[in-house]
């Protein structure tokens, strides 16, 4: 009996530390993952000034959907 109480123990705490790592990373990881294709889909999509910001690093782009110029956002410089 001893034994399989000890095997118990072990799967709850493998389960737990599992469900813990899921939380985590749909909790910190997820979403800096999500954020940052979506930022390069728009700016994969976007219109772009010709000439780069003063940092010389990004550049301010929009997009245009139906007939309309959405906010404008910056994007990394490609150059």
């Amino acid at each position: 009996m001893k034994e399989a109480t000890g095997e118990l123990n072990a799967t709850v705490f493998v389960v737990i530390a599992v469900a813990s790592l899921v939380v985590f990373f749909y909790t910190t990881i997820w979403p800096a993952i999500r954020n940052n294709l979506n930022e390069n889909t728009a700016c994969s999509r976007a219109i772009c000034a010709k000439t780069p910001n003063a940092d010389g690093r990004t550049v301010d782009c929009y997009v245009m959907e139906n007939g309309q110029r959405s906010e404008t956002f910056t994007c990394v410089w490609k150059g």
